[in-house]
Parts: C-alpha cells; structure tokens; sequence
C-alpha cells in the first residue's frame, strides 16, 4: 500500500534526507587513496548521532554497519572492510538515517582519483539516468515510467541493468511500495499519487546485467567482475512534480565540482 504524506510530513523527511546529504558530503572530503571503508563507517556513524539521528541501515535486516560501501565489481550492500581504498577505484557509499521518525536514505560513486576512461562514462551514464528516471515521476504516469527511461537511455550505452536489486517508497520505513525497478514498459505500475515519497536507484554494469552474492550475505558483485555504478536520491510528489528531498550539493561542494542538475526539481535555490 502507498502511504502519501502530508507537507509537514515531507518536510521532516527532508531533513533526514538532507543529513544523509550532508554525510556524504562528509564522506567527500575523506574518501582517498588509503584510507579504508571501515574508517569511514566510523565516521558515518559519529556524524549521524552528533546531528541527533541514529544511522539508518545498522541493525537493519541485521546490517551491521552504518554505511555500505561497493567498491568496483561490487554492485551494492558491499559491508565495511579494512582494505584501503586505492587510486582508480570507484567507492558505492550508500547511507541511511532515521531522524524524526522518518528514514533518508540515498548514495554516490565516488571516483577515487583518475579512474579509467570507461568507467568515468559508466559513472556520467548512470547520474544521468538518475534525473531521466526523476523526471517520469510526475502526476499522469506510473512506476514503470521511471523504470522505461532509465533502462532505454543506460542500454542504449551498451550497460546492463540489473534487474534484482530495486528503487523504493520511503518514509516511516526504510521499505515501502511502490518497489521502484530501473527497467520496465511505459504504462505499467501503480500511478502516482500526490504525497509520495520514493527512492529512485538506478544500478547499473559496464557489462551483464546479472550479478551474484558473495558469502558475507550481503556483498552483491557483476557476474563478469566489470564495475557498476550506483546513485540515489530522494524525490517527493509535490502539485504534480518530483521535488528532490536529497542534494549531492554537499558532495559537489568537497568535490569542487558546479552543477545545475537539480535546479529544475526545486522550487527554491538550496542554499549550503
């Protein structure tokens, strides 16, 4: 059952968005060449509860860890470890909170780096296919809409999308419906309704679209070992249009980076 929220209620589900934004921001200005994914978690998690929240994901389904972080051939759910991070690597960093009784929850690939040519174009690709898929969530249309877009513009750049792993509706739980997959046929799903909260996802392979576990249970991996690339934002239904509740500003900020990518999904400049 989709459960629309009220405007009082989007606006606290903003903040926890905008804190998991902020912690990536954090995790920007840390993420290098020899410091370990593990260290990072450490940080996730002081950040979180210095800003009166508690992280999202630990002790979720028996997560064990504030942030999971999918280095390379990883796809998601890659847990914590003590191998440094190395230059040329990409770093998944996805990330929950539960602030105000409501979740954010939302992720970044972090080039570490110079990376390989290829796979920048994979990481452009797929960020790119983010905001195709946010545009589709809009009064009118349907869950699969989202889905449509995003497969017909990543396939088109030879990408495998994969189809087990999926975007989801958000809120008082870190799951709700709609579930939110990145491929699908225009027309199909449940239709948009004003008050919904989702997480769009999409995760996508420079080759096949399948993908395996590894042991630890959690760890998911491309079948052929190539990268993946995985990005997430938070997206509320407001007068009929998706409205962005996350930012990757405070990433763009460590980063040095300028964008304009969200400035059509806000009503107001976000001011950092």
């Amino acid at each position: 059952m989709i459960i629309p929220k009220t405007r009082e209620e989007i606006e606290l589900m903003r903040e926890s968005a905008l804190l998991v934004s902020k912690t990536l921001g954090m995790i920007a200005t840390e993420i290098k060449p020899g410091i370990t994914t593990l260290e990072l978690d450490k940080m996730a998690e002081q950040f979180i509860r210095d800003h009166q929240a508690v992280p999202g994901f630990l002790g979720l389904y028996g997560c064990p860890s504030t942030l999971l972080t999918s280095v390379n051939e990883q796809v998601v759910h890659g847990l914590p470890t003590n191998r440094p991070i190395e230059e040329g690597d990409i770093v998944s960093v996805d990330c929950g909170v539960l602030k105000n009784h409501f979740y954010g929850d939302h992720a970044y690939t972090f080039a570490i780096g110079e990376i390989d040519p290829k796979t920048e174009k994979l990481l452009q690709v797929t960020k790119e296919s983010l905001y195709i898929g946010i545009r589709e969530f809009r009064a009118g249309n349907r869950v699969e809409d989202i889905g449509s877009a995003i497969q017909k513009y990543t396939e088109s750049h030879g990408y495998g999308v994969v189809r087990e792993l999926v975007g989801h509706g958000l809120g008082e739980k870190m799951h709700e419906d709609p579930e939110v997959p990145n491929y699908g046929k225009r027309g199909r799903g449940k239709l948009f309704v004003e008050g919904m909260t989702i997480a769009i996802e999409p995760m996508i392979n420079m080759g096949t679209r399948n993908i395996k576990t590894l042991k630890d249970g959690w760890t998911i991996v491309t079948a052929d070992k190539k990268p993946s690339a995985h990005f997430e934002h938070n997206v509320a239904l407001v007068d009929g249009k998706p409205e962005l509740l996350s930012t990757f500003a405070y990433v763009y900020k460590a980063l040095g980076i300028t964008s304009d990518e969200e400035n059509e999904f806000r009503k107001t400049p976000l001011v950092i």
